[in-house]
């Protein structure tokens, strides 16, 4: 028998954190995405601290529209908080989830309010 979806999920979330790791300069965008919302972090992983965090739970994050358009906003609003640190470029950290749909709209959301990754 093969591995649970959560099991697999896991295997790829370890093996993306192997290899990516955050500084100060080029924190890591770590993303998890729950059934209902999406939550999405910058992180320091020298210093372990996060940086800067947003989700689609907050106040000014308007919370109507498909799960997929809330990433949008969401993605836009950290890449805001982003440069309000003096922060341009991030190592992105999808999670183990597969770069589609809300995982996806939150990246494409952040690049189109100028983050580099």
């Amino acid at each position: 028998m093969g591995l649970s979806k959560t099991d697999r999920r896991l295997r790829i979330r370890r093996r993306i954190r192997k290899i990516s790791s955050g500084t100060e300069t080029r924190p890591r965008l770590s993303v998890f995405r729950s059934n209902k919302e999406i939550y999405v972090q910058l992180i320091d992983d020298v210093s372990g601290k996060t940086l800067a965090a947003s989700s689609s739970r907050d106040k000014d994050i308007d919370a109507k529209g498909t799960k997929s358009e809330i990433a949008t906003a969401v993605g836009k609003a950290i890449a805001e908080k982003a440069k309000k640190a003096g922060i341009e470029t991030v190592a992105f950290d999808r999670g183990g989830n597969l770069y589609h749909g809300r995982v996806k709209s939150l990246a494409e959301g952040a690049r189109e309010a100028g983050l580099k990754f």
